[in-house]
């Protein structure tokens, strides 16, 4: 896949978080709960993607191959459900802007620490000054949008 592509998916994987987080939210409001939104994204994604691997005939995986994978590597989607769930929580509290500012710095701040260490098995790429520079305007970004 070209370089260029990967980038736009990656953007358009990013505009549609916030919209998410909006929708779930509203819904988490209807319903005076943030588990019902959460659980009912889980089971959307879930159904929608049971109907891709159906209509794109995706191979089922071995039992060998689900046997041989590490037990961290299930975890995922127990971390989607949290990071779902407190975005219900948080965002109609301190807005779409500042819910994001603030989960994209962590997220920076995170992706750091993995990069240059290479944990879970991802390529090191190793923190620069720059790559520091990066995320200290991602801080200081959260900082303008709270004003």
């Amino acid at each position: 896949m070209q370089y260029a592509l990967i980038m736009l998916l990656a953007l358009i994987a990013g505009a549609i978080l916030p919209v998410q987080a909006a929708l779930n939210a509203r819904v988490g409001q209807i319903h005076q709960n943030p588990f019902w939104p959460s659980l009912i994204s889980f089971l959307v994604g879930t159904v929608a993607l049971a109907v891709y691997i159906l209509i794109a005939r995706v191979p089922t995986p071995t039992m060998t191959l689900l046997k041989q994978t590490p037990i961290a590597y299930w975890t995922p989607g127990l971390l989607g459900a949290v990071y779902v769930t407190s975005v219900v929580l948080i965002t109609p509290r301190l807005g779409v802007t500042l819910t994001f500012a603030m989960i994209v710095t962590g997220q920076m701040l995170i992706a750091l620490l993995i990069d240059q260490y290479g944990l879970m098995g991802v390529p090191i790429k190793e923190i620069s000054p720059l790559r520091i520079l990066g995320a200290l305007l991602l801080v200081a970004g959260v900082v303008l949008v709270r004003k």
